[in-house]
Parts: C-alpha cells; structure tokens; sequence
C-alpha cells in the first residue's frame, strides 16, 4: 500500500545549514493497517506524513503508493493524488474561522465540479458520520476544540480516501476529548481505511486497536 525506499529528506536552511529530516529511511504499510509513528518533536514524524501525502518530495529516494511512484509527480498531479486518496487532519485543524461546518467541509470538493446533489450526498454522510449534523449551520469559531477537530475528520474524509494521515491530532484536546478522537479512528479503521498518526502522546501507545508502533529519533526508524 504505502512505502518509503531509502528515502532521505534535507531541509536548507541556508548554504551553511542543512537539516536533515529524514536519513535513508525504509517503511510498509500495509492496506488497512493503523500505524503510530511516535517519537519527540523534530524526529521526523510529520516529514514523513508530507511525503505520503505528496506535500512534498525527498531528497533521494522514492515514496509509493498503490504501486504509483508518488514522489515523482508534477505539482499538479501530486493534488489530483491528494484530492482522489488522502484525508490529512492536522494539528490546528486549518479550518476556516468565518465561514460555517458545511462550507469547511465542502471546500474539499471545489476542484472536482461535482452536481450539488453529489456534494449534498457527500455532506450527509460525513455530517452524520461524525455526529455534526446540528451543528452544519454554525461559525467554526463558535465551535469548541473537540467540535472543530470532528469538522476537520468530516472534511478530511469528504472524498471517501483510502489513507488517512493525522498529524498531533490530539495536541490541542484534552483528556475526554482524546478519547473521544480514538472512538473515531476505531470507525475509520473499520471502515477499512489505512490510517497512519504521528504523535507523541502516550494515550496512543496502548490501546488494541494499533496495528504497529514505529519509533522515530533524529531522522532515523529505530
């Protein structure tokens, strides 16, 4: 499903500082499975989210995906890779504050042109998926942190994909919330999604429903 070949990521900072993210590095991820990447901040857990997503592109060596060498697309076509087969939700959710939960949501599908019968379709299912269906009308800034969190989860699976990438997805809730999160990720995962977390928060280190944990220190898979 997913894999990273000897993939090295470098950040230049200027000519005299370079970062190295990510160092020849290998990782499977099988169909279905739910992968933790756990380690400290500055590790090297969101670089590799970035590059599943096509969001940006190794040094050396190659990201694939469905047997599609993802790494190597264009720009343009590295969105229509997104658009088609990834739900990113990140740690400060990115939502729009002034519009309301529907419109976050359907953002997603803009690029698509698809009949207001097929969004509406879409809508609905997230909406009820999710348990956000009263709240489709409001401001997102009138939502609380866990409220804006389930917006962000109902847009990033807007598009049905099959892997979904979740950055720090609990950094900013508190403990009920967390919970809260991880009865969702149980629905996602069986729904048969393949999901991949990078955190380091140690609410995630024990419970059943985690395929695999991989431990990630400076760049490197120990």
């Amino acid at each position: 499903m997913i894999e990273l070949k000897n993939i090295t990521k470098k950040y230049e900072i200027n000519k005299n500082n370079i970062i190295t993210a990510l160092d020849d590095i290998n990782l499977s991820i099988k169909e279905g499975e739910l992968v933790v990447l756990r380690g400290p901040s500055g590790s090297g857990k969101s670089t590799i989210l970035s590059l599943i997503a096509a969001l940006s592109k190794p040094t050396s060596g190659e990201v694939i995906v469905d047997n599609k060498r993802i790494s190597k697309l264009s720009d343009d076509f590295s969105s229509d890779f997104r658009r088609d087969n990834v739900g990113f939700i990140f740690q400060k959710y990115n939502l729009i504050a002034n519009l309301s939960v529907k419109e976050n949501i359907v953002l997603a599908l803009i690029p698509m042109n698809l009949h207001v019968d097929v969004i509406e379709e879409k809508l609905s299912r997230v909406l009820d998926m999710f348990h956000i269906e009263h709240k489709k009308d409001m401001l997102v800034k009138n939502l609380s942190g866990g409220e804006q969190q389930r917006v962000a989860i109902a847009r990033a699976n807007i598009n049905e994909p099959k892997i979904i990438l979740a950055d720090e997805p609990t950094a900013n809730l508190d403990k009920n919330l967390s919970l809260a999160f991880i009865e969702i990720l149980k629905e996602l995962k069986a729904q048969g999604k393949t999901v991949v977390i990078a955190t380091h928060d140690p609410i995630f280190f024990t419970l059943d429903i985690i395929d695999r944990e991989i431990e990630i220190n400076q760049g490197i898979i120990s």
